[in-house]
């Protein structure tokens, strides 16, 4: 298979910003098709649809890009190697259940994503060809940018369902024509892990560059940050790590899975968050 992911270097001169796009792609190998039984269109849905164009103007800005181009249903990246249960492979963490760990084991609509359990040796080679490669990229750049500014800001840029549905109910929303028992996300929700894994300044100017677009913001809330904060971010060693999760109502029509007419206007705010990051690391505090 080809290398599963893209690193874009920056066109402009560099700046310690590293963008990192782990659920865009929607590759999925010959080798991984046997156990799968997900329907087509949770392989669309269940991605970050875009989020490497939204983000396109990034390297512009003196930012490094890393983009995945696997499917998260070949393993995702945004997850620990110890995530694992033995509902989804032989042999796993009989203390851990987790419907979207390492490998998902249902879709986000509740449908079966596997056909039996992995063998480990199925698991190894997942790790090796996709996730370990991904990691040491990802690792190397930040590594880089220590080495050359004395710190590293990783974007980690996701986006998610705009509604999120609840099981009591407790809210109804008019999406399509249709009421639905939902949620309704906010716009931007910036994941910190509790504001642990990045200098305050660094999350304040993701939440007020938001605010100056005029769209809504809920730190932590429903994602507080996957893998790539938890282990990379550590402020008092340089390095921050900031998830932002866009709703998708603010690029894409959520039912067609295409760009909506705003789309334009989400990519520019994308790109001057990564230009604004870039100047604020340049002002050291």
């Amino acid at each position: 298979m080809r290398a599963p992911f893209e690193l874009v270097e920056p066109v402009g001169p560099e700046t310690p910003i590293i963008v990192e796009v782990p659920h865009a792609g929607l590759e999925l190998p010959a080798a991984f098709l046997e156990t799968l039984t997900a329907p087509a269109r949770a392989l669309g849905r269940d991605a970050d649809l875009y989020v490497d164009a939204l983000y396109e103007g990034a390297p512009a800005t003196g930012a490094s890009m890393l983009i995945a181009r696997a499917s998260r249903y070949v393993v995702d990246l945004n997850r620990a190697e110890a995530d694992v249960d033995g509902d989804v492979v032989e042999g796993g963490r009989a203390d851990l259940q987790m419907n979207h760990g390492l490998v998902w084991r249902l879709t986000s609509d509740g449908e079966p994503a596997l056909s039996r359990r992995l063998r480990l040796e199925e698991l190894e080679e997942r790790l090796e060809l996709v996730w370990r490669p991904y990691h040491r990229a990802l690792a190397g750049l930040i590594a880089r940018k220590r080495e050359r500014f004395g710190v590293a800001i990783i974007l980690a840029a996701h986006s998610m369902p705009s509604v999120e549905r609840l099981p009591d109910g407790s809210r109804r929303t008019q999406i399509r024509s249709q009421t639905v028992d939902a949620r309704v996300r906010a716009d931007v929700v910036p994941g910190t892990r509790g504001r642990r894994s990045a200098d305050a300044r660094f999350i304040d100017a993701v939440e007020q560059h938001a605010a100056a677009r005029g769209w809504s913001v809920r730190h932590d809330d429903p994602y507080s940050g996957g893998f790539t904060t938890q282990h990379y971010g550590r402020p008092k060693d340089g390095v921050h790590a900031i998830q932002v999760e866009l709703a998708r109502r603010l690029y894409l029509d959520e039912a067609t899975l295409r760009p909506n007419q705003n789309f334009a206007l989400a990519s520019s705010w994308c790109c001057e968050l990564v230009a604004r990051l870039g100047q604020l690391a340049a002002c050291r505090p």
